[in-house]
């Protein structure tokens, strides 16, 4: 999921998801990695990927998001509700139906996981993810 999110961040240079920190570095090759033998309980079908593994995580927020008293609307077209948030390295960012994605300063990762359910399933693209999400 990994290699995949980072295809369509290069695919797409223009998204803001797409600016990573200078001190991000890029995945290894994974057919480069040395193998190491590990003992663990769950079999790896089984296991939640690292948040490392996870470019980010996305849901549904159908209801005005209200901060500071304050009604958020999406700068370009004034939309109040049905967004998505989308938590990528510690900021969330608001998508609106139109698409429209703006950063939110005031909410953070831990803002987020406070707010977000339990993750149900991971998606190769965002794409895939917004067309699970009804966007």
């Amino acid at each position: 999921m990994q290699q995949e999110t980072a295809k369509w961040l290069q695919a797409h240079p223009e998204s803001p998801f797409s600016q990573t920190p200078a001190s991000a570095s890029t995945p290894a090759d994974p057919d480069s990695a040395p193998v190491v033998e590990v003992d663990d309980f769950l079999p790896p079908d089984l296991r939640v990927p690292s948040r490392d593994e996870i470019a980010g995580m996305m849901m549904r927020y159908d209801k005005p998001l209200i901060l500071n008293g304050e009604v958020r609307s999406c700068p370009q077209c004034g939309a109040y509700r049905d967004w998505i948030l989308l938590s990528v390295r510690d900021e969330v960012w608001l998508r609106c139906r139109v698409g429209h994605e703006t950063l939110e300063p005031r909410l953070n990762a831990a803002w987020y996981n406070r707010n977000s359910g339990p993750m149900d399933r991971m998606h190769p693209t965002l794409e895939d993810g917004l067309n699970h999400l009804g966007h």
